[in-house]
């Protein structure tokens, strides 16, 4: 079992940075694949980024490929989202999540730990 709190959230203008964090208490953290997800208003909880649980792997939503990038650290139980150059259609609520390794990186349904989320809003 394993539980994960996000922070970092907040509001942006256009064009700025911001950098999530998700603490994960709890036993092996390093053995699960971590993830990024995102929910607007009114739509689906959508994949943003996924590490392996090494570190070495990673995999990005089209739409944030270039500007965003996900990090770990697995001797602080951490892992990161960085956001670049960011812009109002990035708007959301984002959550950590963790899951085992497997197929199928970006469904939600695969992923069997969920922080609480933090808002993320940008200006334009």
């Amino acid at each position: 079992q394993v539980q994960l709190v996000e922070s970092g959230g907040g509001l942006v203008q256009a064009g700025g940075s911001l950098r999530l964090s998700c603490a994960a208490s709890g036993r092996s953290f390093s053995s699960y694949v971590m993830g990024w997800f995102r929910q607007a208003p009114g739509k689906e909880r959508e994949f943003v980024a996924a590490i392996s649980s090494s570190g070495l792997t990673t995999y990005y939503a089209d739409s944030v490929k270039g500007r965003f990038t996900i990090s770990r650290d697995n001797a602080k139980n951490t892992v990161y989202l960085q956001m670049n150059s960011l812009k109002p259609e990035d708007t959301a609520v984002y959550y950590c999540a963790a899951r085992t390794v497997g197929y199928s990186i970006q469904r939600t349904d695969k992923y069997g730990h969920w922080g609480q989320g933090t808002q993320v809003t940008v200006s334009s």
